[in-house]
């Protein structure tokens, strides 16, 4: 295929590109949080010394020969061990530098540390703020408009809750979930902008109210982040549920703490009581959700592909059969988009549809922009872009978490 013949894949090398920062920037900071976040041991201390050293100066080297995914990664990394952290594709050091802070305090070896969530204190101060309370109090005034304008709502709150990415805020995120100016939790208040490209009326004609008789419509939700944007993907679930545009909704997550702040079952755990003992829309919600696991309407799954540094062109297949006759699967966030486009650096006019003819069934991406990949403009939207930065920051729009795109395949 052409068009991945010319569309690079995105390393970590390139001076002054987003995958640098993140390497070179974010992940430090990061291990730093993750240090004063527990009372770690001195061996834990340790090995997080080693991650940072080796992240930043040193190569890839395997895990080590009592992990429990050794064989697995051996496999998986055999081309990249001994070649420096910037040198190899941007996802897979990326997803192997997550399993590596994993091993490094203890999470998945007996003892104490074991299945210790090292981003818990992060999602718990986000959950416990103020800004939860009032976007949940916002849901009273929603429920007063028109049933269409509440659906569109509901979706927008679910696309613009990608930008409460704690991962993306490293670096000005602190322990008690705050953040400095620059953050994006600070410009959540503000109108969001047009999109760079709008299927949203493809998306509801894909689930209208009320399906034939004798059909049962699931929708499928691939989870990105936990805390406030989970909460709206969980008031969204409610919604497709409560109108009758979906029987059923499996919602996937991380089997493990990944990337900061993707969500795990304990994180739609905590999220769906915040909701049920919230006042109001948004507690009736809560219990609609409660419910709706208790019976099997909604249903939570956790492969270990989501934690796979592969694109999900290459998912297995008993994975496959799962979305395989959805209604829709929604796939949410800027990581999830990355590996069901590939993590290349494509033209932005690139073919959506042409990307997504992997997936099985219909897909949408409900995505705020965080990284370079980006496909399915139009020219004239991409000129529009690149001439408002005005600054020789032509890229910026890309990564900077201010445009969001809903992008429908059928």
């Amino acid at each position: 295929m052409a068009e991945v013949d010319d569309a690079p894949v995105i390393v970590c090398s390139v001076p002054g590109s987003f995958a640098r920062s993140v390497l070179a920037e974010r992940h430090p900071a990061l291990i730093e949080q993750v240090r004063d976040a527990f009372p770690w041991s001195p061996e834990r201390h340790r090995s997080l010394d080693a991650l940072l050293r080796s992240s930043t100066e040193g190569v890839i080297e395997p895990l080590g020969p009592h992990a429990h995914d050794r064989e697995r990664w051996d496999a998986w990394g055999a081309e990249y061990f001994g070649r420096s952290w910037f040198d190899v594709p941007f996802l897979w050091s990326e997803s192997y530098f997550y399993r590596l802070l994993l091993e490094a305090v203890g999470y998945f070896a007996p003892g104490p540390w074991q299945g210790i969530d090292p981003f818990a204190p992060f999602k718990r101060a986000e959950l416990r703020g103020s800004l939860v309370d009032d976007e949940l109090a916002a849901l009273d005034v929603l429920a007063r408009r028109p049933v269409a304008e509440r659906a569109a709502a509901y979706l927008q709150g679910s696309l613009w809750g990608n930008r409460a990415d704690l991962s993306f805020t490293v670096g000005s995120q602190t322990a008690d979930g705050s953040t400095d100016a620059g953050g994006t939790e600070e410009r959540s208040g503000e109108d969001p902008p047009p999109l760079v490209t709008d299927d949203s009326e493809v998306l509801w004609s894909l689930l209208p109210t009320g399906g034939p008789p004798g059909t049962a419509r699931t929708v499928h939700v691939i989870a990105d982040n936990s805390g406030r944007e989970l909460i709206p993907d969980l008031v969204l679930i409610d919604h497709l549920l409560e109108s009758g545009r979906a029987d059923d909704v499996v919602l996937h997550v991380k089997p493990y703490p990944y990337y900061v702040s993707d969500a795990t079952m304990a994180d739609v755990v905590d999220c769906a009581r915040r909701l049920a003992q919230a006042s109001g829309e948004a507690g009736e919600a809560g219990k609609r959700l409660w419910a709706a696991m208790g019976d099997g309407r909604l249903a939570v799954r956790a492969h270990g592909f989501f934690c796979a540094p592969f694109p999900y062109a290459e998912m297995p297949d008993e994975l496959r059969r799962q979305f395989d006759g959805a209604a829709l699967t929604i796939v949410k966030g800027d990581l999830n988009y990355r590996r069901l486009v590939g993590d290349r650096l494509w033209s932005p006019t690139t073919s959506f549809a042409g990307l997504t003819a992997h997936f099985p069934g219909p897909v949408v991406a409900l995505r705020t922009l965080k990284s370079d990949v980006i496909v399915g403009l139009e020219p004239r939207t991409v000129a529009r872009l690149e001439d408002a930065a005005g600054d020789g920051r032509s890229r910026a729009w890309r990564t900077s978490g201010t445009h969001g795109l809903v992008q429908v395949r059928t």
